[in-house]
């Protein structure tokens, strides 16, 4: 397949590195680093293993690139309000289009380019880092999860499905795309937060310490709680199950801590606001969720200052 990677950082550079080892024709958009994967390719480290992979081109933009059967869509959906132009040279009538982004709210961006049952899903349960230009670091590769931005499993999301498989990504198909998202933004909520609101701190730091792992898992019980309200619930053994993985992610920095850290837009209304308003819609209070928004804005000001 012509395949384009919209944003190839740490998932996308990953999740590109792959499809191209896997025989197909990727073309990678990176905002800062298009000219030395133009050159070098991409370098994917996992667990002291390294390959070094190269893709049909890199660039900026997609204006050279035109239409593709697949786009991988991995940038921060601090991008949304350009993303629909960014895709537009990328598509064709048949083209699919899978969003690897955190958060809620991102299908519908999309659908202003295209139409919705040739746009997929993906949760992205992974540990993956980008530690220099063009180089992939994994202490999780994980899981993805896929589903269609409306209704139920369709061709795209089984096409997509069995593209990343086949590429060796433990992926498969989910019925409901609120459904995954509940489960993903019950580790994302609570972790990528107080990360930010703890003090720029590891995952590990917020599991060691009482306080902040009560607050988390205060604020998985309302991610729980809105999903339930939604019509989207997930048990208890999945609340805990968060804790366990996390544990095995050692000192691990999440996305939004890393976005902090290096000045650049967090994702706020993905990861936290959209869900508040999707549980406070359906009748239920957040409040530890109200409050953690309030400090990573806080947080935030503190480092604009």
């Amino acid at each position: 397949m012509k395949i384009a990677v919209v944003g190839t950082g740490a998932l996308g550079g990953w999740y590109a590195g792959l499809l191209a080892q896997a025989g197909h024709e990727v073309h990678c958009l990176a905002r800062s680093d298009h000219a030395i994967i133009s050159v070098r390719g991409l370098l994917l480290k996992n667990k002291g293993q390294e390959i070094a992979v190269r893709v049909a081109s890199a660039s900026a933009d997609g204006q050279a690139v035109g239409p593709c059967d697949l786009v991988v869509v991995t940038t921060k959906s601090t991008a949304n309000p350009i993303l629909p132009r960014i895709l537009k040279p990328l598509l064709g009538p048949a083209t699919l289009v899978v969003t690897l982004q955190n958060g809620m709210g991102n299908v519908e961006v999309i659908a202003q380019a295209m139409p919705y049952e040739r746009i997929v899903a993906g949760l992205c349960f992974v540990c993956i880092n980008r530690v220099a230009p063009g180089v992939i670091d994994t202490t999780l590769a994980g899981y993805v999860r896929m589903a269609a931005a409306r209704g139920d499993i369709n061709p795209a999301v089984t096409t997509c499905v069995e593209v990343f498989k086949a590429a060796g990504v433990d992926t498969a198909a989910e019925a409901s795309l609120e459904s995954v998202l509940w489960k993903k933004l019950c580790w994302n909520i609570p972790f990528n937060g107080l990360s930010i609101a703890g003090g720029a701190i590891t995952t590990d730091v917020i599991l060691a310490h009482p306080v902040l792992a009560e607050r988390a898992r205060v604020l998985m019980k309302e991610v729980q709680a809105a999903s339930v309200a939604r019509g989207y619930g997930f048990n208890d053994q999945h609340v805990q199950r968060q804790f366990e993985v996390t544990v095995g992610m050692g000192p691990y920095r999440p996305s939004s801590l890393i976005d902090f850290i290096e000045g650049r837009e967090v994702e706020i209304e993905g990861i936290w606001g959209e869900p508040l308003k999707r549980g406070q819609g359906a009748g239920v209070a957040m409040p530890e969720l109200v409050r953690l928004i309030s400090e990573i804005r806080l947080k935030i000001a503190d480092r604009r200052a």
